[in-house]
């Protein structure tokens, strides 16, 4: 498919997203970082964000818990280019019953081209990268000309 480019500005729209055995590491990593994070706009699933919010004053759009809709949501708002960077902290060790969305969302994340963290070391190389603090041009899909060659 042919590329084209997005700047994801300065100020981030930051998806936060853990499962049930990594949301106390997610909020501590969240808790270093507030003052950070406090500059860029919030989105996360449901429980996670009520949580986020709870523990540290930062508003959190918060979307549905995972299970029940959530992680597409997220999804959707990635495809719809209104997220930059998914911090999706993510138990490799234990299954969840919504796999199959928990694999759609890294997946729209990887086509859309967002940097994705699903562990606190590479959240904390994310978060203190120099590009975090400035507009930064990617590649994404060119969707316009993929519908139009479809289409003729």
């Amino acid at each position: 498919m042919e590329q084209t480019t997005r700047t994801i500005q300065e100020k981030k729209h930051i998806a936060l997203v853990a499962h049930d055995h990594c949301k106390t590491s997610l909020m501590e990593w969240v808790g270093i970082h507030k003052a950070i994070l406090s500059a860029h706009a919030l989105y996360a699933t449901g429980t996670t964000g009520n949580l986020v919010q709870r523990a540290t004053g930062l508003p959190v759009t918060a979307m549905l818990s995972g299970p029940m809709g959530g992680d597409q949501q997220v999804g959707a708002l990635i495809a719809e280019l209104k997220i930059d960077v998914l911090f999706f902290f993510w138990d490799p060790l234990n299954a969840v019953p919504h796999d199959p969305d928990v694999k759609a969302l890294l997946r729209l994340a990887t086509v859309w081209n967002i940097p994705v963290a699903t562990n606190r070391a590479t959240a904390d190389f994310i978060i203190h990268s120099p590009l975090f603090t400035r507009p930064v041009e990617i590649s994404i899909p060119d969707y316009q000309r993929y519908l139009q060659e479809r289409l003729t």
